[in-house]
């Protein structure tokens, strides 16, 4: 399979500064991925529950670890589903965020 496109996974953490406020830090990691269409179906029954997915990527399996977003080409996506295929690849299903405050 050939790996095509570069990615950032941005995992999310949430912590403390000096004087107590909850603060969160992005860690980022770059892998290779697999840029795919959102499948029709996929679509649709994401519109049904409020999402709108506008991508796919597939990644080694390996190189996820619960990222809660992905970054591609300078626009930064909310993972909001995954599905492994066969343990070794896993679809990460991704919806643009608002730039605006």
């Amino acid at each position: 399979m050939l790996w095509r496109d570069v990615v950032d996974l941005i995992l999310i953490t949430n912590g403390e500064n000096e004087i107590g406020d909850v603060v969160e830090t992005e860690t980022k990691k770059q892998v290779f991925a697999n840029k795919k269409s959102i499948r029709q179906s996929e679509f649709y029954q994401a519109m049904v529950t409020g999402l709108k997915p506008e991508l796919m990527f597939e990644v080694r399996y390996e190189d996820y670890n619960e990222e809660q977003k992905l970054k591609h080409e300078n626009k930064t996506y909310q993972i909001t589903r995954t599905h492994s295929k066969n343990g070794e690849i896993i679809e990460l299903v991704c919806q643009g965020l608002s730039t605006n405050g």
